[in-house]
């Protein structure tokens, strides 16, 4: 090569290197001690990098304290194996702002606003230090009022001693959102670990094309607030290759109303929807899949498979409470293991939870309709719940290739035979008592079941009854239905149905009706 152009040859490389050279945040002067706080220099190699056409900022190994952190447009965060960002245990630390109704709120340790290409990858940990924002000797508890109509009063889910399974009590005031995506668009969280949180732990809101896979995430079982992964009035969301054990909901899917507003976003408001969830593991004191709640916009077209949720307090929920409707719902190969728990968790021990009830006045309540489950495998301590009410029947349901095993629970005492639907307006449609069967259906239109097998696994409870149990619906059609009447409920049949139409099935045997089969 002519020197000429070996001089142009070295010239054009450096450039490109200089171009993509990492920005290390310990250029910055950030120091890996565990007590200098560096969130300044973090968010100095930040700005760097997106100044300069972005790139990566990298976190080397250490521990670096810090408040909140702004990603911007075309920064790749990069946490090397061994580097820990960790959030600061002085609220002061982070950034706050003032909301209606909750007052003075303080962000978590990342608030990332209409950043495109943005992600935060590598095999270091981001740790929200939940231990210096709660009281770990004692045990939140849930309101005398939300109890009152429970089959246990005042003794609803006490322990006799210790915190039980908690929660713990957070401070007055803590970090919310550990890391908040809001606006944002191609973004990426892959291979990191998110501890500890606070509050929230990873928040997408209004995002369009996003990706989460490979992502450790345990935020704690005890932390009250502590959800896994929220997405909200997003769009184009694959999560995949995860385990998520969160104290709150494990993965939630909703949608903003039409007037909730978030600082800094500038956005439009719209549905969640083309959410994908796959090969993930699942823990949470509440639900391990939650879609749907208040304050709702529609979520449509979600699929969700080869997903296990164990140690959980419920398994899947669908909350219809509001405006917006949930729809086009998928769910198949999944394993389902849930239990009754001490404490104001959310849930009671059902597997499957769909619920369609008032939550605030003056809206229009939506619809559920188009749900699936296919070769789905629970075990728990509750029954599977389908509960729609005359103003919002649920429409188009089917269970396909369903095995349920019904187990007893040594907390039944202090839990058991009630159905929660806290969420709701009405005292008495909060936690109330009820018999409870393998499987309820209320005010439902279309719903067909298919190879369900049921079995009792030593009841002991006399509030266990039937197989099945369904009424206000229009067409049911029960197939290859396996199962009985809790066995040691003598008034109790394998499949009980009241005030319904259009019911079908293989097999006559054991059903207590008063129907139509029109």
């Amino acid at each position: 090569m002519k020197p000429f152009y070996l001089l142009c040859f070295l010239l054009i490389n450096a450039f490109t290197f200089a171009q993509t050279k990492p920005y290390s945040i310990a250029d910055y002067g950030a120091v890996a001690d565990a007590r200098t706080i560096n969130t300044k220099a973090i968010q100095k190699a930040i700005d760097d990098c997106t100044a300069h056409n972005g790139g990566t900022v990298v976190v080397p190994a250490g521990t670096f304290i810090t408040g909140t952190l702004h990603l911007k447009s075309n920064v790749n965060l990069h946490l090397e194996s061994g580097a820990v960002l960790k959030g600061s245990a002085n609220l002061k630390d982070y950034d706050s702002f003032t909301q209606p109704v909750y007052g003075l709120t303080y962000y978590g340790m990342f608030y990332t606003v209409d950043a495109q290409n943005v992600s935060i990858t590598g095999q270091g940990v981001i740790d929200g230090n939940n231990a210096a924002f709660h009281d770990f000797d004692h045990a939140k508890k849930i309101d005398a009022k939300s109890t009152s109509f429970s089959r246990q009063k005042g003794n609803y889910r006490q322990v006799a001693s210790g915190i039980g399974d908690g929660p713990v009590v957070p401070h007055q005031d803590r970090p919310h959102q550990m890391l908040i995506f809001s606006g944002c668009t191609h973004v990426q969280v892959s291979n990191v670990s998110l501890l500890n949180s606070p509050f929230w732990t990873l928040h997408f809101a209004d995002c369009d094309a996003v990706l989460v896979n490979g992502i450790r995430l345990w935020s704690g079982m005890l932390i009250p607030n502590a959800d896994g992964i929220d997405v909200t009035s997003c769009s184009n969301v694959v999560i995949t290759d995860c385990d998520i054990r969160a104290g709150d909901d494990a993965l939630a899917i909703v949608g903003y109303d039409h007037h909730f507003e978030l600082p800094g976003f500038s956005g439009k408001r719209h549905l969640s929807e083309n959410i994908i969830v796959s090969n993930c593991n699942l823990q949470s004191s509440s639900s391990g899949i939650r879609i749907g709640f208040l304050d709702q916009n529609t979520v449509r077209n979600v699929q969700v498979s080869n997903v296990n949720i164990t140690n959980s307090t419920r398994g899947i929920g669908i909350f219809l409470r509001d405006e917006g409707s949930l729809e086009n719902l998928s769910f198949s190969n999944i394993n389902i293991e849930t239990r009754l728990h001490t404490g104001d968790w959310w849930g009671n021990g059902e597997p499957i939870h769909i619920s369609a009830i008032r939550g605030k006045e003056k809206v229009k309540l939506g619809t559920i309709r188009n749900v699936k489950f296919d070769h789905i495998t629970c075990k728990g301590e509750n029954g599977l719940l389908v509960y729609g009410t005359e103003e919002s029947r649920i429409d188009g349901l089917s269970f396909n290739d369903i095995n349920f095993e019904f187990t007893d629970s040594k907390l039944n005492e202090v839990a058991g035979g009630n159905i929660d639907l806290r969420g709701v307006m009405g005292d008495e449609n909060q936690i109330f008592q009820r018999d409870i069967p393998g499987l309820l259906i209320r005010y439902a239109d279309n719903v067909y079941i298919n190879n369900f097998t049921l079995t009792w696994a030593h009841p002991r409870m006399p509030y266990f009854t039937h197989g099945i149990e369904a009424d206000h619906f229009n067409h049911l059609q029960v197939t290859n239905f396996n199962g009985t009447a809790s066995p040691l409920n003598k008034k109790a049949v394998r499949i009980h149905l009241e005030n319904g139409t259009g019911f079908r099935t293989d097999n006559t045997e054991g059903v207590s009706k008063s129907v139509s089969n029109r």
